[in-house]
């Protein structure tokens, strides 16, 4: 009996060890497909996420500019032109706030609360040497100061509040 090269390690056992090993290559090949299909769900949802908190990270940055100003102007009376940054702060957040859906009703609320703190704006002095005003003009502007310094603290609770809900936002 002749054996040729060919006809050597054709037994059954080296068939079935081949054919095993054949469908184990198959299956771990299915399952790092699987696997790498679900890696890159994965990344696209983070990207995604990190795309949307860019978002929030500016708007939540120019609230905190908004607080900040507000806070400069605490507890002094203020004039039409003392209101520069906040105006500008609120006009910045007003061209964002119709294209953020999820934060549009705080937003909302902070830029009324904007326009209802430069609302309250002291009149301009007159021109000339400091003159004494009359008792009744006075009292007047004490209470639009008041009423001014009562808007400037539902300004700063209408930010804090949209602070938070970007901060919710952002955790998910």
């Amino acid at each position: 009996m002749m054996t040729t090269m060919l006809a050597i390690g054709t037994g059954a056992g080296t068939l079935a060890v081949s054919t095993v090993s054949a469908l184990f290559a198959g299956i771990l090949g299915t399952y790092s497909l699987l696997h790498h299909q679900q890696v890159f769900a994965w990344m696209r949802s983070i990207r995604r996420t990190d795309q949307s908190n860019a978002e929030l990270d500016k708007i939540d940055q120019w609230l905190a500019d908004l607080y900040k100003a507000q806070c400069r102007l605490a507890h002094k009376p203020c004039r039409a032109e003392d209101f520069e940054d906040v105006t500008q702060i609120g006009t910045m957040i007003r061209a964002v706030a119709e294209n953020t859906p999820a934060i549009a009703p705080d937003l909302a609320r902070a830029l009324e609360r904007i326009e209802e703190y430069v609302d309250t704006a002291l009149p301009e002095p007159g021109p000339g040497p400091a003159v004494k005003i009359p008792v009744l003009e006075h009292r007047t502007q004490l209470v639009k100061a008041m009423k001014q310094e009562s808007a400037r603290g539902e300004l700063a609770r209408a930010v804090v509040a949209a602070q938070q809900k970007i901060t919710q936002l952002k955790r998910g």
